[in-house]
């Protein structure tokens, strides 16, 4: 008999789901518990094994876990050029994922700055540019992003038309959803392993234009 379905927010058990940008993965592990399996996700990081385990205190941990629940952790993984990967490029998934999105430590403190807003659009663009390859046919790309200003200026909606992606919804996005979900600055620095205030917060869904 084929398992139930398990659901947490707008993740399935069924859904094939590739999540990028994963700071400690605890947000795979809290998507893993949900559905007390993890066969369907694979979770990435662009930090290499090493970085991450001198990153976040908790990574290790949460890697171990994931892969006792049998997800595909994947390290080294840049959104920019995941599409043409040896590890990801023949896969098509259903959900693939990007939470808080960030060009890197050199911007932070600096949000304001319109070198900082274009790094940052400049990242979410190749996300999209690779993500809309690597999606199966009524699949969905989610960005979980602040809505706030100087983050509205990042003008996700118009990269995502750009790339030939409609947004079909936007939902409010609440750390409560998620539990054991911690969101971590990472991007290197001394305070790679601090959280911030997520503060007023959405998740963009967008599909592929028909």
């Amino acid at each position: 008999m084929e398992d139930s379905e398990k659901r947490i927010r707008h993740y399935s058990s069924k859904h094939k789901i590739l999540l990028v940008g994963e700071g400690d993965f605890s947000f795979s592990l809290c998507l893993a518990s949900a559905f007390g399996s993890a066969t369907n996700i694979t979770a990435t990081s662009l930090d290499s094994e090493d970085e991450l385990s001198k990153k976040y205190m908790d990574a290790m941990h949460n890697v171990s876990m994931l892969t006792r629940f049998g997800c595909d952790v994947q390290h080294e993984i840049n959104v920019h050029t995941m599409s043409f990967d040896n590890s990801l490029s023949l896969r098509r998934y259903d959900r693939i994922v990007f939470n808080f999105p960030h060009a890197g430590s050199r911007f932070f403190g600096r949000e304001f700055s319109s070198k900082a807003i274009e790094g940052h659009r400049v990242l979410v663009q190749g996300f999209l540019e690779n993500a809309k390859e690597m999606l199966e046919e009524n699949g969905e790309i989610h960005i979980t992003h602040k809505t706030t200003y100087p983050f509205s200026d990042w003008e996700i909606k118009r990269l995502a038309k750009a790339e030939g992606l409609k947004l079909v919804k936007e939902s409010k996005f609440e750390l409560s959803h998620y539990p054991g979900y911690t969101n971590k600055r990472g991007s290197g620095g001394r305070r790679s392993d601090d959280y911030f205030p997520v503060g007023e917060c959405s998740t963009l869904m967008f599909i592929q234009k028909k």
